[in-house]
């Protein structure tokens, strides 16, 4: 773990400050906070978008990646909420952004532990918004579909349909919505008509259909479902 300042001279002058931290670890999330509270830094927008998922049949995969996952996913994401959303709550203004996924809207086999974080993130912010409505905070959830990122890497799914077979969004566009939808200060977004239908789908399902229907999209391309 290391801090470093870097200042960047872009077009609007901002410059640009890193901490880096490994949120899989416990105790990080509250080290960053108080490493911002060190430099005297006031958050006015807090934007909560690490997360990672692993692929395969929960049986078969690696319960301490989960676990990991699991603090990256949740614990990291709601200690970073709290520790910030008090903050904002003093002086009565102040803006989340936390990515949840329309993996939030369904089960997902073959990514279980992802979705149920995901779904997880949904509920808590959705609750937490209804908690400070009308105190000058807003919280926002967006909710991408398969992005063109480094996140199927990481979780090893190159293989399954849904990034084989399928067409990957613009990340540019999915940050923009999520950018756009928290300056008005919307409670959700769903990024792109696609994922839209698809979440409209998924809500007229059984979770039973739901959980046939994102297995089916997620399998290996080269094995029967």
């Amino acid at each position: 773990m290391h801090f470093l300042k870097r200042p960047v001279n872009y077009a609007l002058g901002v410059d640009v400050i890193t901490i880096s931290k490994d949120l899989f670890i416990k105790e990080s999330p509250f080290e960053l906070y108080d490493e911002i509270k060190e430099k005297g830094y006031i958050i006015d927008i807090l934007v909560n978008d690490a997360g990672q998922g692993q692929y395969g049949e929960f049986a078969e995969t690696d319960i301490y990646r989960e676990l990991d996952i699991i603090q990256l996913n949740i614990c990291s994401l709601v200690v970073l909420t709290k520790l910030f959303l008090k903050e904002m709550l003093q002086r009565g203004t102040g803006k989340i952004l936390n990515l949840s996924s329309i993996a939030s809207k369904a089960p997902g086999p073959l990514q279980s532990v992802y979705h149920g974080t995901k779904a997880f993130v949904q509920s808590f912010i959705e609750a937490v918004r209804n908690e400070v409505k009308d105190t000058g905070v807003t919280l926002t959830v967006l909710l991408p579909g398969a992005t063109d990122t480094d996140f199927f890497n990481k979780a090893e799914m190159q293989e399954s349909k849904i990034v084989a077979e399928g067409k990957l969004d613009d990340p540019v566009k999915v940050a923009k919505d999520g950018y756009e939808a928290l300056m008005r200060g919307d409670d959700m977004v769903v990024s792109g008509f696609k994922n839209k239908m698809n979440v409209a789908m998924s809500n007229m399902m059984t979770d039973e259909m739901a959980a046939e229907n994102m297995h089916k999209k997620q399998a290996p391309v080269n094995k029967e479902k």
